[in-house]
């Protein structure tokens, strides 16, 4: 089974602050640095390091090419990735001094798909291949579709959760990779029981993944829950823990394993992440999990 991973590409601009800054508020940043992200990148070299074959597709600007660079330097292949005019995208990062962020993005590049290229991308893939979504680009819709015609089976990960996500037939969806903030935008429910009956009621067919940071993760397929605690670690940087636990859940499946054992190891290698600085640089490889 071969995965397309078809997602935003960005720089990541993380600056190091003592609080998310409040609104109407300036303060003054201890340190920037500078790092190639994006929830495509980084879900790509999650799933490259798991050791999958991973496809990623999606668009750079004209100033795109170390991104390129580090995906092939971790074995993501890039045929399906389109150079354009303008400036790639990009994040600004906060890290508090509890190692919590706050993101802003910005577009640029990813914001610029083509219907074309998402179908010369599909029609390389057959039945049973993963198609990995997230909301950082633009026509999902069209690439849920599409996918779904194929037989494609499709990962969601509706972040950042907005408007753009209403015209998306969520019933097409295989697994939905969500986080607390994700499952109260979809559901309008708080509590994680709550969350995942509401889960389970519009979309039962779906494997759904809640994950709940330190108070670890819950799977749920129809009536089937599975908890797993966190892995306790020193938190540096929680930027690419989401993506880790995603590219590694998808390995899990890929590699027969069981739901339960897969958890724990997704446990582990988010906590490996969250205790490193920056998103693709901090995710670890199998080995090491």
């Amino acid at each position: 089974m071969k995965v397309l991973n078809y997602g935003s590409l960005n720089y990541d601009f993380v600056y190091q602050v003592d609080h998310i800054t409040e609104p109407g508020e300036t303060q003054a940043s201890d340190k920037r640095e500078t790092f190639c992200g994006g929830k495509g990148l980084n879900q790509s070299i999650a799933l490259a390091k798991a050791g999958v074959k991973v496809f990623q597709g999606g668009t750079v600007g004209s100033d795109g090419q170390m991104l390129l660079d580090v995906l092939n330097e971790y074995g993501v292949d890039t045929a399906f990735v389109r150079t354009v005019d303008g400036e790639t995208g990009h994040a600004v990062i906060q890290v508090d001094r509890n190692a919590q962020n706050g993101i802003l993005l910005f577009g640029g590049a990813n914001m610029r798909q083509s219907k074309t290229e998402m179908d010369k991308a599909l029609e390389q893939f057959r039945p049973e291949d993963f198609l990995l979504i997230q909301n950082e680009i633009n026509l999902l819709d069209y690439l849920i579709d599409r996918a779904f015609e194929r037989g494609l089976r499709i990962v969601c990960n509706p972040s950042p959760y907005n408007n753009a996500l209403d015209c998306c037939d969520f019933s097409k969806i295989s697994i939905f990779m969500l986080n607390e903030v994700e499952g109260f935008q979809m559901t309008g429910k708080r509590e994680p029981d709550k969350i995942l009956n509401v889960m389970a009621e519009q979309f039962p067919a779906a494997e759904i993944v809640l994950t709940l940071g330190e108070e670890g993760a819950v799977y749920q397929k129809g009536t089937e829950r599975i908890k797993q605690a966190c892995v306790p670690t020193d938190v540096v940087d929680t930027t690419a823990a989401g993506d880790t636990f995603t590219g590694y859940f998808i390995a899990g499946i890929i590699d027969g394993m069981c739901p339960a054992d897969n958890l724990k190891r997704c446990a582990k290698a988010s906590s490996i992440a969250v205790s490193r600085k920056g998103a693709a640089p901090s995710i670890p490889f199998a080995e090491e999990v």
